[in-house]
């Protein structure tokens, strides 16, 4: 009698996709010792290290501005959720990193969100997870951007330019966004429009 033939089936591993942009990134080779569009498998106990220093980081950066160890990707797991989540930390004692515009002074560290924002020096880092079932391990896979990920995910440059579609100044008032971003209820936006329009 013929046993059935059963496969074995892996468990899909959670994965994180890190998407880097600079903007001297077309002149100078900053990304030459990641290994780009390449998924790489990497044991969920050990934090994964971003920095300059190849030897004591997972994966460098080719830029002396760079801290030797500038940030920290950690997993871990929670009663509450089947996912294996992520924590962010930052590992340089001279530079600061922000996580979607919150910033993380040496040694702290923000729980990472499905999609997120960080950044350091000028770099940006567009971070997005898919979950998976492993509890062991999880895949990274580092890409490059040609356009900053803050136009997309809606936090602010470093130094932020207000288009207002007219070439008038504002007669020495700030820009609205001098002091960050402003969230604003559509109907105060309406508002505020018609009262300019009549």
């Amino acid at each position: 009698m013929e046993l059935p033939h059963t496969m074995e089936t892996e468990e899909l591993m959670t994965y994180l996709q890190i998407q880097l942009y600079h903007p001297q990134q077309a002149s100078k080779a900053l990304y030459r010792l990641l290994p780009l569009d390449a998924r790489h498998k990497h044991p969920a106990e050990d934090p994964l290290r971003l920095g300059r220093d190849a030897h004591g980081c997972t994966f460098a950066l080719a830029d002396p501005r760079v801290s030797r160890k500038q940030l920290a990707l950690q997993a871990y797991l929670t009663a509450n959720s089947p996912d294996m989540l992520f924590s962010v930390q930052n590992l340089s004692q001279k530079g600061h990193v922000t996580v979607n515009g919150s910033e993380l002074r040496y040694l702290e560290r923000a729980e990472l969100p499905n999609k997120a924002l960080v950044r350091f020096g000028e770099y940006e880092l567009l971070i997005r997870r898919e979950n998976g079932e492993a509890k062991g391990s999880f895949e990274v896979e580092f890409g490059v951007l040609a356009v900053p990920p803050s136009r997309e995910v809606g936090v602010p440059s470093i130094v932020p330019v207000m288009d207002t579609g007219s070439d008038h100044s504002n007669n020495g008032i700030p820009p609205l966004m001098s002091h960050g971003p402003i969230e604003m209820d559509e109907t105060i936006m309406y508002q505020s429009c018609s009262m300019f329009l009549s």
